[in-house]
Protein backbone atom coordinates (compact mmCIF):
# COMPACT_ATOMS: atom_id res chain seq x y z
CA UNK A 1 0.00 0.00 0.00
CA UNK A 2 1.16 3.25 -0.83
CA UNK A 3 -0.51 6.66 1.10
CA UNK A 4 1.98 8.33 1.67
CA UNK A 5 2.19 12.58 0.18
CA UNK A 6 6.28 13.01 -0.64
CA UNK A 7 7.39 16.36 -0.15
CA UNK A 8 9.96 17.17 -2.91
CA UNK A 9 12.35 20.83 -3.46
CA UNK A 10 13.07 21.39 -0.01
CA UNK A 11 9.49 22.73 0.59
CA UNK A 12 8.61 22.84 4.23
CA UNK A 13 5.90 20.77 5.89
CA UNK A 14 3.13 22.99 7.54
CA UNK A 15 3.10 20.21 10.33
CA UNK A 16 6.07 21.13 12.29
CA UNK A 17 5.51 24.85 13.13
CA UNK A 18 3.19 25.05 15.79
CA UNK A 19 0.70 21.67 15.94
CA UNK A 20 0.94 20.17 18.70
CA UNK A 21 -0.45 16.63 18.41
CA UNK A 22 -0.35 13.29 19.24
CA UNK A 23 1.72 10.78 17.31
CA UNK A 24 0.19 10.44 13.96
CA UNK A 25 1.42 7.67 11.27
CA UNK A 26 3.50 8.25 8.90
CA UNK A 27 1.61 6.97 6.05
CA UNK A 28 -2.17 8.78 6.95
CA UNK A 29 -4.55 9.52 4.37
CA UNK A 30 -6.83 12.06 5.47
CA UNK A 31 -8.47 15.40 5.31
CA UNK A 32 -7.38 17.70 7.16
CA UNK A 33 -8.45 20.59 9.78
CA UNK A 34 -10.25 23.69 9.00
CA UNK A 35 -8.33 26.55 7.26
CA UNK A 36 -7.56 28.14 10.64
CA UNK A 37 -4.04 26.48 11.01
CA UNK A 38 -2.05 27.73 13.78
CA UNK A 39 -5.07 26.94 16.99
CA UNK A 40 -5.94 23.68 15.60
CA UNK A 41 -3.41 20.78 15.10
CA UNK A 42 -3.25 19.41 12.02
CA UNK A 43 -4.26 16.66 12.86
CA UNK A 44 -5.84 13.76 10.22
CA UNK A 45 -9.25 13.32 10.71
CA UNK A 46 -9.68 10.84 8.63
CA UNK A 47 -7.03 8.51 8.43
CA UNK A 48 -9.05 6.29 6.94
CA UNK A 49 -6.86 3.35 5.68
CA UNK A 50 -4.18 3.68 8.51
CA UNK A 51 -7.25 3.45 11.62
CA UNK A 52 -8.36 0.63 9.35
CA UNK A 53 -5.49 -1.61 8.98
CA UNK A 54 -4.21 -0.33 12.71
CA UNK A 55 -1.64 2.05 12.00
CA UNK A 56 -1.62 4.86 14.79
CA UNK A 57 -4.03 7.50 14.88
CA UNK A 58 -4.43 10.55 16.37
CA UNK A 59 -7.83 11.62 17.85
CA UNK A 60 -9.91 14.62 16.34
CA UNK A 61 -12.97 16.32 17.55
CA UNK A 62 -15.17 19.05 18.76
CA UNK A 63 -14.07 22.34 20.09
CA UNK A 64 -15.80 24.64 22.56
CA UNK A 65 -17.38 26.83 19.52
CA UNK A 66 -18.53 23.60 17.47
CA UNK A 67 -21.30 22.95 19.45
CA UNK A 68 -24.00 25.62 17.90
CA UNK A 69 -22.40 26.23 15.09
CA UNK A 70 -24.63 26.22 11.55
CA UNK A 71 -25.12 23.55 9.17
CA UNK A 72 -24.15 20.62 11.02
CA UNK A 73 -27.78 18.75 10.41
CA UNK A 74 -25.98 17.71 7.30
CA UNK A 75 -28.38 17.18 4.48
CA UNK A 76 -28.29 20.74 3.16
CA UNK A 77 -26.94 21.81 -0.18
CA UNK A 78 -23.23 23.54 -0.31
CA UNK A 79 -24.82 25.94 -2.24
CA UNK A 80 -27.48 27.39 0.41
CA UNK A 81 -24.70 28.08 2.63
CA UNK A 82 -21.67 30.18 2.87
CA UNK A 83 -18.73 29.38 2.62
CA UNK A 84 -17.58 28.14 6.13
CA UNK A 85 -14.86 26.23 8.25
CA UNK A 86 -15.90 22.51 9.45
CA UNK A 87 -16.36 21.99 12.74
CA UNK A 88 -14.40 19.43 13.52
CA UNK A 89 -17.91 17.22 14.30
CA UNK A 90 -18.21 17.67 10.33
CA UNK A 91 -14.62 16.60 9.86
CA UNK A 92 -15.10 13.29 11.90
CA UNK A 93 -18.48 12.57 9.96
CA UNK A 94 -16.45 12.79 6.82
CA UNK A 95 -13.64 10.71 8.28
CA UNK A 96 -16.52 8.00 9.10
CA UNK A 97 -18.24 8.33 6.14
CA UNK A 98 -14.75 7.51 4.09
CA UNK A 99 -14.63 4.62 6.00
CA UNK A 100 -17.96 3.17 5.23
CA UNK A 101 -17.47 3.78 1.47
CA UNK A 102 -14.53 1.99 1.14
CA UNK A 103 -15.75 -0.94 2.88
CA UNK A 104 -18.71 -0.99 0.71
CA UNK A 105 -15.96 -0.74 -2.06
CA UNK A 106 -13.91 -3.25 -0.88
CA UNK A 107 -17.05 -5.73 -0.46
CA UNK A 108 -18.27 -5.52 -3.97
CA UNK A 109 -14.16 -6.25 -5.19
CA UNK A 110 -14.80 -9.80 -2.84
CA UNK A 111 -13.14 -8.68 0.35
CA UNK A 112 -13.89 -8.11 3.90
CA UNK A 113 -13.87 -4.79 5.67
CA UNK A 114 -14.14 -3.66 9.20
CA UNK A 115 -14.31 0.48 10.05
CA UNK A 116 -11.97 1.44 12.85
CA UNK A 117 -13.43 1.60 15.99
CA UNK A 118 -14.84 5.16 16.64
CA UNK A 119 -13.97 6.86 19.44
CA UNK A 120 -17.16 9.21 21.06
CA UNK A 121 -17.47 12.68 20.34
CA UNK A 122 -16.57 13.93 23.58
CA UNK A 123 -13.35 11.45 23.30
CA UNK A 124 -12.30 12.53 19.75
CA UNK A 125 -11.56 16.13 21.06
CA UNK A 126 -9.22 17.46 18.88
CA UNK A 127 -6.90 20.13 21.78
CA UNK A 128 -5.43 22.72 18.86
CA UNK A 129 -2.48 24.81 20.11
CA UNK A 130 -4.69 25.65 23.00
CA UNK A 131 -7.31 24.74 24.68
CA UNK A 132 -9.81 26.47 27.28
CA UNK A 133 -11.83 23.40 27.94
CA UNK A 134 -11.52 23.21 31.24
CA UNK A 135 -13.83 20.80 32.35
CA UNK A 136 -12.60 18.38 29.76
CA UNK A 137 -9.14 18.73 30.86
CA UNK A 138 -10.42 18.05 34.68
CA UNK A 139 -11.65 14.65 33.58
CA UNK A 140 -9.54 13.63 30.53
CA UNK A 141 -6.25 15.40 31.11
CA UNK A 142 -4.83 16.23 27.89
CA UNK A 143 -6.15 13.02 26.55
CA UNK A 144 -3.37 10.15 27.37
CA UNK A 145 -5.97 7.55 28.64
CA UNK A 146 -7.76 7.98 25.32
CA UNK A 147 -4.75 7.65 23.08
CA UNK A 148 -4.10 4.72 25.04
CA UNK A 149 -7.50 3.08 24.61
CA UNK A 150 -7.25 3.77 21.13
CA UNK A 151 -4.34 2.12 21.09
CA UNK A 152 -5.64 -0.76 22.63
CA UNK A 153 -8.49 -1.09 19.65
CA UNK A 154 -5.79 -0.53 16.86
CA UNK A 155 -3.34 -3.53 18.23
CA UNK A 156 -6.62 -5.67 17.78
CA UNK A 157 -7.90 -4.88 14.56
CA UNK A 158 -9.60 -7.03 12.71
CA UNK A 159 -8.06 -5.70 9.22
CA UNK A 160 -4.48 -5.93 9.24
CA UNK A 161 -5.47 -9.93 10.64
CA UNK A 162 -7.60 -10.56 7.68
CA UNK A 163 -4.99 -9.12 5.79
CA UNK A 164 -1.98 -11.56 6.93
CA UNK A 165 -4.40 -14.22 7.07
CA UNK A 166 -4.85 -14.01 3.04
CA UNK A 167 -2.76 -15.98 0.50
CA UNK A 168 -0.04 -14.16 -0.84
CA UNK A 169 -2.11 -14.10 -3.96
CA UNK A 170 -5.09 -12.56 -2.51
CA UNK A 171 -3.18 -10.35 -0.52
CA UNK A 172 -1.65 -8.50 -3.20
CA UNK A 173 -5.43 -8.12 -4.69
CA UNK A 174 -6.51 -6.93 -1.49
CA UNK A 175 -3.83 -4.54 -1.84
CA UNK A 176 -4.79 -3.51 -5.41
CA UNK A 177 -8.54 -3.26 -4.33
CA UNK A 178 -7.49 -1.21 -1.00
CA UNK A 179 -5.16 1.58 -3.14
CA UNK A 180 -3.45 0.18 -5.80
CA UNK A 181 -0.27 0.04 -4.29
CA UNK A 182 2.36 1.33 -6.08
CA UNK A 183 0.76 1.26 -9.30
CA UNK A 184 -1.37 3.89 -8.34
CA UNK A 185 -2.00 7.13 -10.21
CA UNK A 186 0.09 9.93 -8.83
CA UNK A 187 -1.50 13.57 -8.29
CA UNK A 188 0.90 16.21 -7.79
CA UNK A 189 0.41 19.98 -6.10
CA UNK A 190 2.65 22.98 -5.79
CA UNK A 191 2.94 24.44 -2.35
CA UNK A 192 3.18 27.72 -1.23
CA UNK A 193 7.17 27.44 0.66
CA UNK A 194 8.50 26.14 -2.95
CA UNK A 195 8.40 22.80 -3.89
CA UNK A 196 6.00 19.38 -4.57
CA UNK A 197 4.13 17.03 -3.03
CA UNK A 198 2.96 14.44 -4.86
CA UNK A 199 0.02 11.83 -3.76
CA UNK A 200 0.12 7.78 -4.89
CA UNK A 201 -3.35 6.33 -4.10
CA UNK A 202 -5.94 4.77 -6.33
CA UNK A 203 -8.52 1.66 -5.85
CA UNK A 204 -11.31 2.06 -2.73
CA UNK A 205 -9.74 4.88 -1.25
CA UNK A 206 -9.35 7.03 -4.07
CA UNK A 207 -13.09 6.00 -5.26
CA UNK A 208 -14.23 7.25 -1.69
CA UNK A 209 -12.79 10.42 -1.83
CA UNK A 210 -13.98 11.01 -5.25
CA UNK A 211 -17.39 10.06 -4.02
CA UNK A 212 -16.82 13.05 -1.30
CA UNK A 213 -15.17 15.75 -2.69
CA UNK A 214 -15.78 15.16 -6.60
CA UNK A 215 -12.42 16.40 -8.03
CA UNK A 216 -10.12 14.51 -6.57
CA UNK A 217 -7.19 16.87 -7.99
CA UNK A 218 -9.18 19.62 -7.68
CA UNK A 219 -9.15 19.08 -3.89
CA UNK A 220 -5.93 17.58 -3.10
CA UNK A 221 -3.82 20.74 -4.82
CA UNK A 222 -6.35 22.83 -2.56
CA UNK A 223 -5.45 21.19 0.81
CA UNK A 224 -1.90 20.84 0.02
CA UNK A 225 -1.46 25.35 -0.70
CA UNK A 226 -4.15 26.09 2.12
CA UNK A 227 -1.58 23.40 4.97
CA UNK A 228 1.35 24.76 3.20
CA UNK A 229 -0.09 28.77 4.29
CA UNK A 230 1.60 28.14 7.84
CA UNK A 231 5.10 28.98 7.22
CA UNK A 232 4.23 32.41 5.85
CA UNK A 233 2.38 33.91 8.38
CA UNK A 234 3.33 32.27 11.68
CA UNK A 235 6.37 34.36 11.92
CA UNK A 236 3.31 37.27 12.16
CA UNK A 237 1.23 35.80 14.57
CA UNK A 238 3.89 35.41 16.54
CA UNK A 239 5.54 38.74 16.24
CA UNK A 240 1.69 40.06 16.75
CA UNK A 241 1.58 42.74 19.90
CA UNK A 242 -1.82 41.39 20.72
CA UNK A 243 -1.38 37.47 20.63
CA UNK A 244 2.18 38.04 22.20
CA UNK A 245 0.49 40.02 25.44
CA UNK A 246 -2.02 37.11 25.71
CA UNK A 247 0.63 34.28 25.59
CA UNK A 248 2.52 36.38 28.15
CA UNK A 249 -0.42 37.05 30.08
CA UNK A 250 -1.07 32.99 30.20
CA UNK A 251 2.71 32.03 30.94
CA UNK A 252 1.84 34.58 34.10
CA UNK A 253 -0.95 32.43 35.43
CA UNK A 254 0.36 29.46 34.95
CA UNK A 255 3.25 30.86 37.23
CA UNK A 256 1.30 31.64 39.71
CA UNK A 257 -0.35 28.10 39.67
CA UNK A 258 3.41 26.65 40.13
CA UNK A 259 3.81 25.69 36.53
CA UNK A 260 6.70 27.48 34.64
CA UNK A 261 6.04 27.62 31.49
CA UNK A 262 6.39 29.49 28.28
CA UNK A 263 3.56 28.61 26.32
CA UNK A 264 0.96 25.43 26.23
CA UNK A 265 3.26 23.53 23.47
CA UNK A 266 5.85 23.41 26.71
CA UNK A 267 3.20 22.60 29.42
CA UNK A 268 1.86 19.15 27.27
CA UNK A 269 5.62 18.08 26.37
CA UNK A 270 6.28 18.47 30.31
CA UNK A 271 3.05 16.07 30.83
CA UNK A 272 4.32 13.52 28.40
CA UNK A 273 7.60 13.65 30.22
CA UNK A 274 6.39 13.35 33.51
CA UNK A 275 3.77 10.72 32.39
CA UNK A 276 6.63 8.43 31.30
CA UNK A 277 8.62 8.63 34.56
CA UNK A 278 5.59 8.55 37.19
CA UNK A 279 3.96 5.57 35.57
CA UNK A 280 0.35 5.12 34.67
CA UNK A 281 -1.59 6.11 38.21
CA UNK A 282 0.14 9.23 39.45
CA UNK A 283 1.43 9.91 36.04
CA UNK A 284 -2.20 10.82 35.14
CA UNK A 285 -3.02 12.57 37.84
CA UNK A 286 -0.29 15.17 37.51
CA UNK A 287 -1.54 15.32 33.70
CA UNK A 288 -4.96 16.11 34.77
CA UNK A 289 -3.90 19.13 37.25
CA UNK A 290 -1.41 20.49 34.37
CA UNK A 291 -4.35 20.66 32.00
CA UNK A 292 -6.78 21.86 34.20
CA UNK A 293 -4.44 24.35 35.26
CA UNK A 294 -3.34 25.72 31.31
CA UNK A 295 -7.17 25.34 30.33
CA UNK A 296 -7.73 27.64 32.92
CA UNK A 297 -5.15 30.19 32.04
CA UNK A 298 -6.40 30.01 28.45
CA UNK A 299 -9.92 30.83 29.45
CA UNK A 300 -8.72 33.81 32.00
CA UNK A 301 -6.30 35.71 29.13
CA UNK A 302 -8.64 34.65 26.35
CA UNK A 303 -5.45 33.15 24.63
CA UNK A 304 -7.47 30.84 22.40
CA UNK A 305 -9.92 33.41 21.43
CA UNK A 306 -7.52 36.12 20.52
CA UNK A 307 -5.17 33.86 18.58
CA UNK A 308 -8.34 32.50 16.32
CA UNK A 309 -8.64 36.23 16.01
CA UNK A 310 -5.10 36.95 14.98
CA UNK A 311 -5.27 33.84 12.76
CA UNK A 312 -8.07 34.98 10.59
CA UNK A 313 -6.35 38.30 10.39
CA UNK A 314 -2.99 36.98 8.86
CA UNK A 315 -4.31 34.38 7.23
CA UNK A 316 -6.94 37.07 5.18
CA UNK A 317 -3.32 38.90 4.61
CA UNK A 318 -3.15 36.30 2.37
CA UNK A 319 -5.94 35.74 -0.02
CA UNK A 320 -4.93 38.31 -2.46
CA UNK A 321 -2.58 35.59 -3.60
CA UNK A 322 -4.50 32.45 -2.22
CA UNK A 323 -8.11 33.57 -1.69
CA UNK A 324 -9.47 31.23 -4.73
CA UNK A 325 -7.26 28.33 -3.04
CA UNK A 326 -9.09 28.88 0.63
CA UNK A 327 -12.51 28.81 -1.47
CA UNK A 328 -11.66 26.24 -3.35
CA UNK A 329 -10.59 24.14 0.41
CA UNK A 330 -13.92 25.16 2.19
CA UNK A 331 -16.18 24.51 -0.81
CA UNK A 332 -15.02 21.13 -1.30
CA UNK A 333 -15.27 20.28 2.38
CA UNK A 334 -18.51 21.69 2.85
CA UNK A 335 -19.76 19.37 -0.58
CA UNK A 336 -17.67 16.57 1.21
CA UNK A 337 -19.64 16.68 4.75
CA UNK A 338 -23.09 17.18 2.83
CA UNK A 339 -22.43 13.67 1.09
CA UNK A 340 -21.02 12.22 4.10
CA UNK A 341 -24.59 13.09 5.90
CA UNK A 342 -26.00 11.08 3.69
CA UNK A 343 -23.99 8.09 4.13
CA UNK A 344 -22.65 7.74 8.02
CA UNK A 345 -24.61 8.94 11.53
CA UNK A 346 -22.61 11.85 13.37
CA UNK A 347 -20.67 10.38 16.33
CA UNK A 348 -22.15 11.04 19.78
Amino acid sequence: MVLTDVRTAGGASARTLLSVRRPTAARDYAPHRGKWLFMKRMCAAALVVTAALGLATTGCGPQEQDAKQPGTDGGTSVGSKQLRELTDAEQLRIADAQQRLIKSCMTRKGFDFWEAERLSLEESRTLGWVTDAVAWANKHGYGSRIEAKHDRARLTNRNLAYREGLSDERRAAYDKALDEGSDAPVITAEVPTGGTVRKRVGGCVAEAEKQLYGDRVAWFRAEKTVMGLQPLYVPQMMADKRFASALASWSRCMARSGHTYRNPQEARQAAVEQGLKAGPGKGFEAERKLAVADATCAKNTSLRSIGNERETHYVNMLRGRYGSDLDTYARLQLQAFARAAEVVEPRT
